[in-house]
């Protein structure tokens, strides 16, 4: 069932994506036992009690009691699905990525209409945010490039670059209403809750392909998409950002680019070295004025 699901589905790039295809096709089995005994039942029923047989109603009906055993049979399933398969599942995917590990941190804040990325940077400390910084055209995270940690982070817009075979935390927050992040390729989903900081935590084993790479890609609509799967407004149809997974060489790469590019952003301007011997002329000078006026006291 699942390899015939797979037709269908987004490739799956994640280490744990193989897991979740494995129970999303034994859910499928169920469904289709029931669909097709729901349906072998109801031919039963309309042939079984139709008006010619039955002349007469009955008032007692049915006596038997198979449909319970049947119901009880469905429960029995769906708990063996949700707790020897899901709730493990699920554990293993909110636990924390060892520290050893070196995981990537990625702050991820969702908004009408985008997604807002930002990475810490070389020094590996998020900068701090502030709501009265916010400008929608030029820092819509609010960053406080003058707070610790803040200088050299790097910050984009509906972009999310990622090294492969290394660990990821998405620290997930939204601006305003609710989101759900979602990452078809790496079987990533999670909403996005106003006031909440959510840990998404995934490893991505598999480079974007060549015909997914942005900006070309979107001619071919083949692009690794960030998509927002909670209807959140008027603008939800175009709440969407585009990443990829990089090689880890390839991806410092990029990062060291990034990194360089905000540097000369936001250098501290230099201070003008004065003029020689102008500290010199202005001592006299002032020593002049100063003895001119005590003088026409």
């Amino acid at each position: 069932m699942t390899e015939f699901l797979q037709r269908w589905m987004p490739v799956d790039g994640s280490a744990h994506g193989a897991e979740l295809d494995y129970m999303t096709g034994l859910l499928h089995w169920l469904m289709a036992v029931l669909f097709v005994g729901w349906v072998l039942y109801f031919v039963y029923v309309l042939f079984r009690f139709r008006a010619g047989a039955n002349p007469k109603a009955s008032y007692t009906g049915v006596k038997s009691r198979f449909s319970s055993y049947i119901e009880i049979g469905v429960v029995v399933a769906e708990v063996i699905l949700l707790v020897a398969f899901a709730i493990p599942a699920w554990a293993r995917w909110v636990t924390p990525h060892d520290a050893t590990d070196d995981p990537l941190m990625v702050r991820v804040v969702g908004q009408q209409f985008a997604w807002n990325v930002q990475y810490p940077g070389p020094d590996g400390v998020f900068g701090p945010s502030d709501p009265h910084l916010v400008d929608e055209a030029t820092n819509p995270i609010g960053l406080d490039r003058s707070g610790a940690g803040a200088r050299d982070d790097v910050v984009s817009i509906n972009q999310l670059h990622l090294p492969v075979d290394r660990p990821v935390t998405v620290l997930l927050s939204t601006k305003d209403v609710i989101h759900s992040f979602f990452l078809p390729t790496m079987r990533v989903k999670q909403d996005a809750i106003p006031g909440m900081e959510i840990p998404v935590h995934f490893k991505p084993v598999m480079t974007t392909p060549e015909e997914a790479k942005f900006p070309a890609c979107a001619a071919t609509k083949t692009c690794w998409e960030i998509a927002c799967a909670q209807l959140c407004g008027l603008g939800h149809y175009r709440m969407r950002g585009f990443f990829m997974v990089h090689e880890q060489a390839d991806f410092d790469a990029w990062m060291d680019q990034q990194v360089a590019s905000v540097l000369a952003e936001y250098a501290e301007p230099e201070t003008a070295p004065a003029a020689e011997g102008d500290g010199a002329e202005a001592e006299p000078a002032a020593m002049e004025e100063g003895h001119e006026d005590h003088s026409s006291h």
